[in-house]
């Protein structure tokens, strides 16, 4: 992946997820210490490293007693980090595992002992939604995968998969604020979803949910999911409505946003700017299915090349893949394949897409491609490799297409998540 471009937009990349690491925003939020003991319960891809630096302010900065410090982490597998007190568990993503289960149960268990002088802090971070697993009363563990990968192939967005989830959940849905009542309760997280809704955030585990169990049912009614009849049952059970704000468990409870999409793209706009480009933010909410919406970027620049400016255009949000094929990929590296037709033939132009965890789609592992770095003379390239882009994208296989192109982004675990990130530059030839 060689090249200026292409160097320069690998380096718009790192910018943006050092803007979104815990290390650069976590200190200064942290609450005061309590009459009684810090309960960190933290889930999502950057749990580990939000406990550590949470262990370095209480335990090394404000010298908490070890033994006042207790609680449990999640994060999916290869994203933990070595922590000092707080136990470090690793489970599955997008697909949840029995050690999500075994983190949810314990977090539960913490919350139900806090007391009213204890903190009960809870930090979250994207990933959590899958890393709590704690299913409703009469749904198996199987009937809650069954519907995460129902919910995961059918295109629903982000917000539509979470209210579902919510309504099959012990935890989620501000279910957990339940449990900590009477403690005092404090959220902070890092958002992964356009809007940066508290309540869309790891499914809302600590807020109010205003979604329903009827608006539940109709996203499965729109997608036209076959779940199991215990999913169906319960998401016309009305003791599974999820918690609402007039509930006394958040009277005293508070959500701090810590870090956002706009943010990480905010970092990367004063980067380009400072390179000489003119700056085309599309800002960071950008939704839709990957591959009409990398034809509709392609199109801008196009345009902005015919008008001979030296730009880069800027996005993040999430996008959706609706799957047909039967190959490998998250939105990220289908958004590149997209591109590469699209921008066949247009020297002086490049593109990345990347999600800032590090990991874009595939197997659940910490190894697979954050996305994909494409250029103006990648489609030149693919034909003369014997590839037809075309055919990759039907099967929706843009890691086996990149992966013999040699164009994967590769980051590894970043240990934060602030959604996707996608730049275009274009530049004179």
């Amino acid at each position: 992946m060689g090249g200026p471009l292409r160097h320069f937009l690998a380096e718009l990349f790192r910018t943006a997820v050092e803007a979104a690491h815990p290390a650069s925003f976590l200190p200064q939020l942290l609450p005061a210490l309590p009459v009684g003991r810090v309960i960190l319960l933290a889930a999502g891809k950057a749990a580990g490293s939000m406990v550590e630096v949470a262990e370095a302010h209480y335990l090394d900065r404000l010298k908490l007693p070890p033994e006042r410090l207790t609680g449990i982490a999640v994060a999916r597998h290869g994203y933990g980090r070595p922590t000092r007190v707080v136990p470090m568990i690793e489970a599955g993503h997008p697909m949840p595992d029995a050690a999500g289960l075994e983190a949810a149960e314990r977090a539960i268990d913490f919350a139900d002992g806090a007391t009213a002088d204890d903190l009960v802090l809870v930090l979250m971070s994207g990933g959590a939604s899958a890393n709590w697993i704690a299913p409703a009363p009469g749904v198996s563990f199987a009937d809650k995968q069954a519907v995460t990968r129902a919910l995961l192939r059918s295109g629903a967005h982000i917000g539509e998969i979470n209210t579902v989830r919510k309504h099959l959940s012990r935890i989620k849905g501000g279910r957990l604020a339940r449990h900590a009542f009477p403690a005092k309760l404090v959220t902070i997280g890092i958002s992964d979803v356009p809007g940066d809704d508290p309540a869309v955030i790891g499914s809302g585990p600590t807020v109010p949910d205003p979604s329903t169990l009827a608006e539940a049912r109709a996203i499965v009614a729109k997608f036209k999911l076959e779940l199991p009849p215990s999913v169906i049952a319960a998401l016309k059970d009305p003791a599974n409505e999820s918690a609402k704000p007039n509930e006394p468990a958040f009277a005293g409870s508070r959500f701090v946003l810590a870090a956002r999409p706009a943010d990480s793209l905010k970092a990367a706009e004063a980067a380009i700017r400072a390179a000489g480009y003119e700056c085309i933010s599309l800002g960071p909410d950008v939704e839709g299915e990957a591959r009409d919406v990398a034809l509709a970027h392609a199109g801008m620049a196009r345009t902005l090349r015919t008008q001979g400016k030296r730009a880069v255009i800027v996005s993040g949000g999430e996008l959706t893949v609706t799957m047909r094929g039967k190959g490998k990929g998250g939105p990220n590296q289908e958004y590149a394949l997209a591109l590469v037709p699209a921008l066949a033939g247009m020297p002086g132009i490049a593109a990345l897409a990347g999600d800032t965890d590090g990991t874009d789609g595939g197997g659940g592992d910490a190894t697979d491609p954050a996305g994909a770095i494409v250029d103006g003379d990648s489609m030149a390239r693919a034909r003369a490799l014997g590839l037809d882009p075309a055919a990759f994208l039907a099967n929706n296989d843009s890691t086996g297409f990149f992966a013999k192109m040699g164009d994967l982004l590769e980051p590894g675990p970043t240990y934060t998540n602030v959604n996707d990130f996608r730049a275009i530059v274009i530049d004179r030839p």
